[in-house]
């Protein structure tokens, strides 16, 4: 693969999928479904620089899961792959924990 980082306060994404089925066995085709507002991050700029030149590092490191909104980054390939470059303030999250209970308790947070 290409060697791609990001510059200043800018974050490279992969999309994370979600699953193709339901949980009572129901194929979702493609063009019914969302693209998944989820994603890893794969690498990171240095930081945001103030009229100073002080650089802030990023609250996101290279591997975290995070989520972003539906219209958020660019999306870019590199190499065949799809990824979105999208700057630090476009995220809305970190995911701590296993996937499975993250996305229930985020269900849970939003009732």
């Amino acid at each position: 693969m290409a060697k791609f980082s990001p510059l200043h306060d800018r974050i490279l994404v992969k999309r994370v999928e979600e699953a193709t089925t339901t949980r009572g066995g129901i194929i979702i085709p493609d063009s019914a479904k969302d693209k998944p507002q989820e994603g890893e991050v794969i690498s990171t700029g240095k930081g945001r620089t103030n009229d100073e030149g002080k650089t802030f590092p990023l609250a996101v490191k290279e591997g975290d899961r995070i989520l972003f909104g539906k219209y958020s980054g660019t999306e870019i390939k590199i190499d065949g792959e799809d990824y979105i470059i999208m700057k630090e303030d476009e995220v809305l999250g970190v995911l701590t924990g296993s996937t499975s209970s993250s996305k229930k308790e985020l269900a849970g947070a939003k009732r």
